[in-house]
């Protein structure tokens, strides 16, 4: 125990790089791990399934964002919960945040996955959907939503490990997934033959172990944070927090949902299945760079959060700082990548070569302004890394409501396909303006904060 509580207290003492070296690498390997493991099995359908079956994934998309953002509600709020908990030494509130988080999952998981199963086929029909692709995306589905309480739960308790001082331990439990994953694919596709339906089991199954080892860690009482009696009652006020802390991140990924349901509609109406499995596989490249990013905001969350909750502003500036140089070299690797290399990405999930050349196109225009996305992903996670909730909604939102929707109406009518690629890169830039003129205002209040103090 004294171990443990030591261990959470270098938060507020070790120096900022060191500790972001700590808690960003191991963060940065499961979060590429996860990027990889959702790209591996976008590879086998596309190079064991076909071409359509890259395009009935991508309908699925829209879903995945949806449940990601009840699970991102629980998780995120609730690992911003103990981290701001710790940094006040209040742990009892800490462990009652764990059993909430278990309650509120599996509540959520559940509700989800039964109205979603009810509608399934004409919610996929509603995401851009045709009679030749949504037999893969409902096939794909309805294993997915089986799982959905194992999936939240996984995700939910291995965002509260990390946030509890256990960095690697987190990436052990992400790394363990991707490894099942990666074994399962092939047998379930090439061996037995279960086609799209194996992949989605194999991800179901290969979250099943580290969830398993998740709780028997939590459950140890060595531990800072463990299961108690106590801590499986849901608290209002509690419940209250976690909800309005995750606020940000469950609007980001709802809008994701709908930004990915006009994509789609968009791309089929004006250049048909393809187009759509086109966008799959740019959404895959592109969310590898961006996990990669996340891990590095994922690093930054319990030193900003803890810090802040100790009033220790220039620790809190500092691994701001450091987080966004770095994250910007990432998204400039990215943008390098899909310019100078584009086929050769595209040519990884299919051998289809109008497929490569809609993709090809596709990943040069999205990742045009890939450069200063960094900079806007870390500073909107890290408003919500401090609880100031407004502020990150309006960061997460402004890119993906804002303005994104409004071009994803216009520009296709014009452009055609092109009008819907390049909504994505305009977004960008705009978004990003509007995250520098709030970080601007936020360091100048801390320089206020620190001259009272």
């Amino acid at each position: 125990m004294k171990e443990n509580t030591q261990a959470a207290l270098l938060l507020g003492t070790e120096p900022i790089a060191k500790l972001l070296k700590k808690y960003s690498v191991p963060a940065i390997i499961a979060m590429t791990a996860s990027s990889l493991y959702n790209m591996v099995d976008s590879i086998f359908i596309g190079q064991g399934v076909g071409a359509m079956a890259i395009s009935g994934l991508a309908l699925t998309f829209p879903f995945m964002n949806l449940s990601a953002a009840f699970g991102a509600m629980v998780g995120v709020g609730a690992s911003t919960l103990v981290s701001m908990s710790l940094g006040r030494k209040d742990y009892e509130t800490a462990r009652n945040v764990l059993g909430n988080v278990v309650l509120l999952n599996i509540v959520l998981g559940i509700l989800f996955s039964i109205v979603s199963l009810v509608f399934l086929k004409d919610i996929l029909m509603f995401f851009g959907g045709s009679p030749e692709t949504i037999g893969y995306a409902a096939d794909y589905m309805r294993i997915i939503l089986y799982g959905n309480v194992i999936t939240h739960l996984y995700l939910g308790l291995n965002g509260i490990l990390r946030a509890a001082g256990h960095p690697k331990k987190a990436m052990f439990a992400t790394i363990i997934t991707v490894l099942v994953n990666v074994v399962l694919d092939p047998i379930f596709i090439f061996v037995f033959g279960w086609g799209i339906q194996g992949v989605a089991i194999a991800t179901i199954l290969a979250q099943c172990v580290p969830l398993v080892w998740l709780i028997r860690t939590l459950n140890n009482k060595n531990e800072l944070i463990y299961f108690t009696p106590k801590s499986f009652k849901l608290q209002f006020a509690i419940v209250k927090d976690i909800l309005s802390i995750g606020l940000a991140p469950f609007l980001l990924n709802s809008a994701l949902c709908l930004i990915v349901v006009l994509i789609n509609k968009g791309l089929q109406t004006q250049g048909g299945d393809l187009a759509v499995g086109a966008y799959g596989i740019v959404n895959r490249v592109n969310y590898l760079f961006v996990m990669i990013v996340l891990g590095l905001t994922q690093g930054m969350q319990p030193i900003v959060g803890f810090n802040f909750g100790a009033r220790q502003f220039l620790r809190v500036k500092e691994a701001l700082k450091i987080t966004i140089k770095l994250a910007t070299g990432v998204t400039v690797f990215g943008f390098l990548c899909a310019q100078i290399f584009p086929k050769f990405m595209a040519s990884l999930f299919t051998s289809d070569t109008d497929l490569i050349t809609l993709t090809v196109y596709g990943l040069r225009c999205v990742f045009i302004t890939f450069p200063v996305v960094g900079f806007q992903i870390v500073t909107s996670n890290f408003f919500q890394s401090i609880g100031q909730v407004k502020k990150s909604i309006f960061l997460s939102l402004s890119r993906q409501v804002l303005f994104l929707v409004p071009l994803l109406l216009i520009l296709p009518n014009f452009y055609g396909v092109t009008g819907v690629w390049i909504s994505m890169p305009i977004s960008d830039i705009i978004a990003t303006f509007f995250s520098a003129t709030l970080l601007i205002y936020f360091f100048k209040s801390i320089a206020k904060l620190e001259k009272n103090k």
